[in-house]
This record gives structure tokens, sequence and C-alpha cells, in this order.
């Protein structure tokens, strides 16, 4: 299997690095912006501090436990970790590795204040985006990994 190319030491590190980003931007918008509090830094991105008490973008905020929650989402990690390990490829295989590093950061974060801190925040006028975090950046990226895999073996089957 090619994809196992980095030693697991390498992926530890990888890993560390990763979810360490995560909080650590997470620990510097918590400590010195405050809440709700909007910095403009472009005319269309912004960096703020927001507490998501829900599930992607804010949905059912204050109406799940933020227990249920955690809990939901280590079942969904050891999930996404049998999957990990049962790859058939590099883009699999990383494609699901950085989904877990986002997903970890996101519990850590709910498991220590309750709620998690979303920061990036990008808007043309009254149109916006809900903000995110790096951790939410990993997810993303790591479900378009997998669909341009899917993509590239929907297109190898055709040939």
């Amino acid at each position: 299997m090619q994809f196992h190319k980095l030693k697991n030491l390498q992926k530890i590190v990888i890993f560390l690095i990763l979810v360490s980003l995560d909080l650590f931007s997470k620990y510097l918008v918590f400590n010195y912006i405050d809440l709700y509090k909007f910095i403009q830094i472009t005319p269309f991105f912004d960096i703020t501090h927001i507490h998501n008490f829900g599930i992607s973008f804010g949905l059912f905020s204050n109406t799940i436990p933020a227990v249920y929650l955690i809990i939901i989402a280590l079942l969904v990690v050891f999930f996404i970790i049998y999957l990990l390990l049962n790859a058939k490829d590099y883009l699999e295989y990383w494609g699901l590795f950085i989904i877990i590093c986002g997903a970890i950061g996101n519990i850590i974060d709910r498991f220590v204040n309750g709620y998690v801190i979303d920061f990036i925040y990008f808007h043309i006028n009254q149109y916006y985006w809900p903000a995110f975090n790096f951790a939410d950046i990993y997810i993303s990226v790591g479900i378009i990994m997998l669909i341009l895999n899917m993509l590239k073996k929907t297109n190898l089957s055709k040939k």
C-alpha cells in the first residue's frame, strides 16, 4: 500500500501540528479578541470571536447538550478511523486523516469550553458565510479530497 509511505512518527507529527495550530489559533482569539468583536482584515474578510454551541454553522445551537455532541463526534471519529485503516489509496487515506485532525480539534475545544470557537468570517456586503475555524477547514479539505477521489475512481471505471 503506497499511501502508507510516511512513518507513523511523521503522521503523529503532522497530526499534532494540525491540531495544535487549530487549538492555538482558538486560544489567541479567546484571549485577545472580545466576544462578537469583528476586526476587518479586508473588505470581505474579518477575524471575529464567536462561540458555536451547535454543530456546523451553529445548527441546533443550545438545543443539544455539549456532552452529547462530544459523544456523537467521538463515535464519528472512531468510524472514520476504521475507514482510514481500510483506505484503498493515498487520496482517500489523507482525506480521512485530515478530517480526523479537524474533528479532534473541535472535540477538544468543545470539551474544554462547552462550545467551539469560530473566528474566520467571509462576507460580501450583506451576504456572509458563517464564521469557522481551522478545524472546519481541515474537515472541508478532507471532504473535498474524498470527493475528488470518488470522481477519479468513477472516471477510471468509465474508461
